[in-house]
């Protein structure tokens, strides 16, 4: 089964085919590769309500269901990745802060 064309975008980066699907652990939106491959790691399938929702494949769950295909992540495929944003791990900025003790 492959994605319906109005949910078919382009990557910004490499211009591959994609589509934007929600995850069903957490509804954030990942980019998954347009076309099915057998290769895969991931289930995508369209919802009622028209949404595409992607799923990881694991061991207790390892093949699709009827309705939904075989994808790849785009982020494992993508030839040209935007850069990666800092998580803000390192040292924070206290510029413009007086290093004053706390007045109660």
């Amino acid at each position: 089964m492959k994605p319906a064309s109005h949910h078919v975008t382009v990557c910004r980066g490499c211009r591959a085919p994609i589509c934007w699907a929600l995850t069903t652990a957490n509804g954030r939106r990942q980019p998954v590769d347009a076309e099915p491959t057998d290769e895969g790691n991931l289930a995508v399938t369209q919802g009622a309500d028209g949404k595409l929702y992607v799923r990881s494949l694991t061991k207790a769950h390892p093949e699709p269901r009827p309705s939904e295909w075989r994808a790849m992540p785009h982020f494992a495929t993508c030839t040209s990745p935007p850069p990666r944003r800092s998580g803000g791990g390192g040292q924070r900025s206290t510029s413009g802060v007086r290093p004053v003790p706390w007045q109660h």
